[in-house]
Formats: C-alpha cells, structure tokens, sequence
C-alpha cells in the first residue's frame, strides 16, 4: 500500500489499537511476574496480540515494527506449540517487555509526524537466541532454519496459482459471512483485520472482494454486500468467531460448515464470475483472490480426498432423503453468534469532548442570564407560564450538563495499570522485592484531572519504591518478615476523588525533616512547638528540598514534590501526608471530580463579586465586636463558640473600595482546606449558583488567593477564590 492510502483516520486507528493491545500485553507480563509462567490463555492472548500488531503494523507501511512483532510472535508460537519446559520467566517477561518499549518509543514518533525509523536488528537477534535456547537447538540447525527461510522467501516472490492444499483427516472447510455496521469507518481495514487473524489458524484461505488493502473503494463493497471468507482449518466455529471479534465494528457473523467440492467452488466462481452489483455477494467486484498455497500438509492425494469426500457426500445425501420421509420438515435453526465486544462503543477525539463541554458551560451561562433578567423583576407581571417553561429549560440543562460529565469521565484503570511497571523496572533495579496492590481502579475521573495527575502519581510511587522502602536485608536485620508493599488506591468522598500511595516502609523522619528545614531557612519566624506534625511533613514538598544523603537515578536531587505539589494544585487539589516512623508512609492526593462546572456561593465584597466552592465553606455567621481580637501587628482573629479563626478582610488583602469596615455589619464567611479553617469578612452575600470555571487570561498577572472566574446571571464577572491560596498566606 502506498503511502498515499495511508489516511489520518486509518493513522488514528492503528496507534489506538496497537496502544491498547500493548496495555493488555504489560499487564499480563506484570500479573504473572510473580506466578513464574505464563498459562495457555497468556500465551493465547500475547500471541493475538502481537499477530494483530504485525499486521496492522504491515498494512501501515511500519516495517519495523512489523518485522520485531513477527519475531516475537514466533517466539509465542513455538511456546504454545511445542509447551517446552524450564522456559526462563524472567528473561522472557524482559524480552516481552522491551518489545513494548520499543513500540511505544515509534508510536511516540509516529503520534509526532516523524517516521518510526529506529533500529530492532538488536532486540530481533535477541529474540532469536531466546528462540533458539527453548527449542535447544545448535548453531548448525539455527542456520539450517535461516536458509530454509530464505528459500521459501524466494519462491514466494514467483507468480502462482491456484494449489488447493491437501486436507488432513482434521480438516474442516467453513463459509463465513461478516456483515459490518452501516457506520463503520475503513471497512475494508476492518475485513482485513478479520482475515489476518484468521491466518493463524488457516490451512487455507481465500475471500471476497479480494482487493481490500489495494482498492479504497472495496470498503464501500464490504459495507453494502458484507464480507465473505471461505477457510479451511483444523479448529472449530467458536474459536473462529473469537478470532473475527478482535476486529471492531462487526454486526453480525455467520459460519456455515461446508464440503470441500463447495470449498473449491467459491474459489472457481470468484473468479470465473465478472465483477457485479446484482446484491449477491459472490459476484461483488474482484480481482483474483489471495490464496494462501501450502502443499506440504499430509493426508494422502488431492484426487483421493475428492473421491472421499463425493462418496461420502452420496451416503449422507441418501441418509437425508430417508430421514425427510420419516419426519416432518422444519425449518432450520441459525446457531447463535457471539457479538464483537466493541461494537456498542466509539472512539471521540478528545478536543471534540472539550468543545462540547465549553458550549455547555456556556449554555449554563445563558440560562443564567435568562432566569435573572432584570426585567423579569418588573412589579405586576405575570410568570407563571414563564417559570414552567424556565423549570423544564433548567431541567434539561442540568440532564444535559451530567450527561456530557458522565462521557469525560473515565476510570483511572488504565494510568493505575501502568504505576504496577513502575514498580517493576523500579523494585527489579534497586534490587528489591515489592509488590504492588491496587485498591479502588474503577473509579472514575475527569479526563483533564487524569492527564494533570499521572506525573505526580508516577514520582509518588517511585518515591516509595526507592525512599520509603528499605531493602530486603534491611528489612530482615529490623525484623520485619512482610514483603515490602506499596497499595495504591482510589475512593470518592464528599464530591472529591482520594488517591493515595501507602507503603510499609521506614516511614518519615520528624526530627531529620526539622533539622533540614532548618538549615534551609524554611521555619522563618515559627519555632519547632508552633508545628505540627502534618506541617513539619510539608517542609518536603518545598522545592530542593531532600533528606537523602545519596543521589540515586530516583530520587536526592530535591527535585520531585515540589512539582508535585504544583502539579495536584493545577487542578484544585491538595496533597495531604501521613506517616508513622518505622511503619510507612501515606501520601494522599484529594481532587476534584472536575474543574469545568461546579456549585458555588457567591458574596460581594465592594463592588467586586466573589465565589467560592460550596464544599469548602462551613458555616455564615455574624458576630459582634467583642468576638474581634487585633494583634500589636495588626493581625485579626475572631473567636466562635470558643474556636479562633484568623480572619481576612478580602477589601484590605486585595484593596478595594466602597466595602463595609465594621465587623457588625457584614457576615464573616468559615473557609476549610484539609485540616485548617479561614475566616472571610464580606458585605453580603448573593446567593448560590453553578458556575462555569474559567481561567485568568495569562495577560493577567497571578494573583495569590485567586483560582479562576466565571460569568454570573446579571453578565458580570466573578472571580473564584482559591481557599489553598489564602490559608497558606
């Protein structure tokens, strides 16, 4: 195929299938690791795998990756094949590993616009010598094999025809009828994924129309007259139909047994018939059809298995016309056919989801300004009618506004399966024995949240792996007989998602933290007993901030968790610490479940309006003078119900005009962020709303306290307060 045909959907879908067959495959490498083998659904499933990426990868024009796909499928082959024994785990689980790497580094070019032109001769001749270890094969028998390959390369390059290849006494001859949905992109890619993986199992194999991959305009054919397959193979129908449902976009499958003269049939009659559009499948346009020829299967002459087979269909036509004079007719029953797994989904370009989430933020907007017109408030008007059609408009806005949140979120599944081959490559560096234990994976998040978190989680768990956990002779000189373990989990709670990395390491270091902190000037005016514990723990989020006397590949730098911290923060979360010395650690990571439409209060201040997120206020509460305490420094603090918050007049923090001074007057605001309270002093307050998050325009200096703003119903702007911001001032 020219690189012409080569079109950016056909791009599209190559890179999302061969990334989410190379997800499955780590994850099978990394479940078994500790098991010590693969069992036969494994090697099932790897050899799939890697056969489907091999061609694919060949259709595409990525020679490279074709050729290290097909070697490692070679490998899979020989091993589901011949079941040899003392295969060595380990080294295989690396060799498969790599392969993925390698893979994932071209499809990173190939995502760039650049070819994906890297090397595999090495990890190729790699494969090979693991090959050649399990069949225990000599260098004689090795070159013996390359020569052999040679020679069949060769006369696969001569024109030929037609050779029906002799059928075993297994054989069994099949004709399939794929049909594919109406909306189906690239049909005639799809039917050709469908033939490829039947080549596994094929003794022969020939289908129609026969011009998939060199004709575009066959997809148009597949998807008006279907998909028609004539296969001879020694397996059955239900591993026929798994192998054709690895292929997206299926609606329906039929498989019928057939003799071998109707086997033969098909071939003659695909190509003796003219190209037509007479509805019958047979007679769609076509060109010769691809035959696979293999002459070399036994069970005896090709003129003696016809004979066989017409003898045979003689005794079993008399046998049916005995039995149709006996019994009444019915009429047949179609087997039941498995449908392809993926044909209740599509794949959405995610800028298209992002649009559509800005149009319905601003649809939200809209209908604000709407049910808080002011002319609406005209004394003496009638709106009844009004308000019934203002309820159901709000209704469906906010069925509306869940559903496309349901559509963004996603479980975090995928980015927790690829922390367990962080610690892999991690533990297996640092010579360590961890395993790692995911709690929680289904839970789901916003799409945006999930692309923020990933680096923060990876730089989490690899600080576990490396600082938190001690060695294996370590851990046995304290006494501890546990395998060291890092739990990774996920729950919901209170409108926000927890994500936490626990580990059963040597815990933190109080006193080593203070004394660090310290010498870096980091206490400032405070002393060690105004701390807290949960305060002294954050000293190491502060940037080049480490403890670690050694630089390792991982960690000692100080270079990590201050990026953490900012990273979590981009998106309105917190990272709370927890650790008990000589037990573990637990670093907590709380977001939001999304940035883009939240519930807010809103209270002016002045003439400015302000918003808060509804989940991080407590309480309103007017108090009286004497509750007002002012520090020499000038510092306020009010005191409730026994409590003392410090207090913020938000006039004075970003000096506005025209606000209330006298603390009688307005209405003190109770803030919370994790563990600690704020006091705000507003005006007034205006009411509650959803608000559509909106970043400052980067013209627009950053302002401490300040985290986006939003249009309110009068068309005014609001700016959003960032609780994090003020409480750590």
């Amino acid at each position: 195929m020219g690189d012409d045909m080569i079109t950016e959907g056909m791009l599209d879908m190559f890179i999302f299938e061969t990334e989410q067959g190379l997800e499955n495959l780590e994850n099978i490498c990394l479940e078994s690791k500790d098991v010590g083998e693969f069992d036969e659904d494994n090697v099932n499933e790897i050899f799939r795998i890697m056969h489907t990426i091999k061609g694919s990868s060949a259709v595409m024009m990525f020679q490279n990756v074709a050729t290290l796909a097909h070697k490692l499928e070679d490998v899979f082959y020989f091993i589901r094949e011949s079941h040899p024994d003392d295969v060595p785990h380990d080294e295989l689980v690396d060799d498969v590993l790599e392969v993925s790497d390698f893979i994932t580094e071209e499809l990173e070019k190939i995502k760039d616009g650049a070819d994906p032109d890297e090397d595999p001769t090495a990890l190729i001749d790699k494969l090979d010598k693991f090959l050649k270890k399990i069949q225990n094969k000599s260098d004689k028998d090795a070159e013996q094999v390359i020569a052999e390959k040679q020679e069949k390369a060769k006369e696969s390059e001569k024109p030929h025809f037609y050779i029906a290849p002799v059928a075993s006494d297994d054989s069994k001859f099949y004709s399939i009828y794929i049909t594919y949905y109406k909306e189906t992109e690239m049909a005639n890619i799809r039917a050709y994924m469908a033939v490829n993986s039947l080549k596994g199992i094929a003794e022969d194999i020939l289908y129609t129309p026969s011009d998939i991959i060199s004709n575009p305009d066959s997809a148009d054919v597949v998807l008006e007259f279907g998909f028609r397959i004539a296969l001879q193979t020694t397996e059955g129908p239900q591993t026929i139909t798994e192998l054709i449902n690895s292929s997206a976009g299926i609606e329906n499958i039929e498989i019928k047994e057939c003799t071998s003269d109707e086997f033969l049939d098909f071939c003659v009659e695909a190509e003796s018939k003219p190209a037509s559009s007479a509805g019958d499948v047979l007679t769609a346009p076509v060109e010769k059809p691809t035959i696979l020829v293999d002459s070399q299967k036994p069970g005896g002459s090709r003129e003696e298995k016809e004979e066989a087979d017409k003898q045979t269909k003689e005794k079993e036509n008399e046998t049916d016309k005995a039995e149709q004079k006996a019994k009444p007719k019915k009429k047949p029953k179609r087997a039941p056919v498995k449908k392809g797994e993926a044909q209740s989904f599509i794949s959405v370009n995610i800028k298209k989801m992002d649009l559509l989430m800005d149009l319905i933020g601003e649809l939200v907007i809209a209908e604000a300004v709407v049910l808080q017109n002011p002319d609406l408030k005209v004394p003496g008007l009638d709106l009844t009618n009004f308000q019934k059609s203002a309820g159901q408009l709000s209704k469906i806005t906010s069925e509306l506004q869940d559903a496309i949140m349901a559509m963004r979120m996603m479980p975090l599944k995928n980015t927790f399966q690829k922390m367990n081959r962080i610690v892999y490559d991690t533990s297996k560096k640092l010579g360590k024995d961890i395993e790692l234990e995911v709690i929680g994976e289904d839970t789901e998040v916003d799409k945006n949240i999930i692309e923020h978190i990933s680096d923060p989680l990876m730089h989490l768990i690899r600080n576990s792996v490396d600082h938190g956990i001690e060695s294996d002779e370590d851990r046995k000189a304290i006494g501890k007989t546990e395998k060291g373990k890092v739990v990774l989990e996920a729950k919901n709670e209170g409108g926000q998602v927890w994500i936490s990395v626990s580990d059963n390491g040597k815990g933190l270091k109080k006193d080593e933290i203070l004394e660090k902190a310290k010498a870096n000037g980091l206490l400032g005016n405070r002393t060690e007993k105004d701390l807290t514990e949960k305060e002294i723990f954050n000293f190491i989020t502060a940037p080049g901030f480490s403890t670690k006397k050694k630089v390792t590949e991982y960690s000692g730098r100080g270079v990590g968790m201050d990026v953490v911290v900012k990273n979590i923060q981009q998106v309105g979360g917190v990272l709370d610490i927890e650790s008990v010395e000589g037990q573990g650690s637990t670093m907590t990571m709380k977001i939001p479940l999304t940035l883009a439409i939240i519930d807010g209060i809103i209270f002016s201040v002045g003439e400015t309006n302000f918003v808060t997120p509804t989940n991080s206020v407590t309480e309103f509460i007017r108090i009286e003078k004497d509750k007002l305490i002012v520090e020499p420094d000038g510092e306020e603090y009010v005191m409730i119900r026994e409590e003392c918050y410090p207090l913020i007049r938000l006039n004075r923090f970003y000096h506005l005009d025209n606000a209330v001074e006298e603390i009688e007057e307005g209405i003190v605001i109770i803030l919370n962020h994790e563990d600690r309270k704020l006091a705000v002093f507003a005006d007034r307050l205006a009411g509650e709303q959803e608000i559509v998050v909106k970043p400052i325009p980067s013209y627009v200096k950053k302002v401490k306290g300040i985290s986006g703003c939003t249009q309110l119903g009068d068309g005014s702007i609001s700016l959003i307060l960032d609780t994090g911001g003020l409480v750590m001032n």
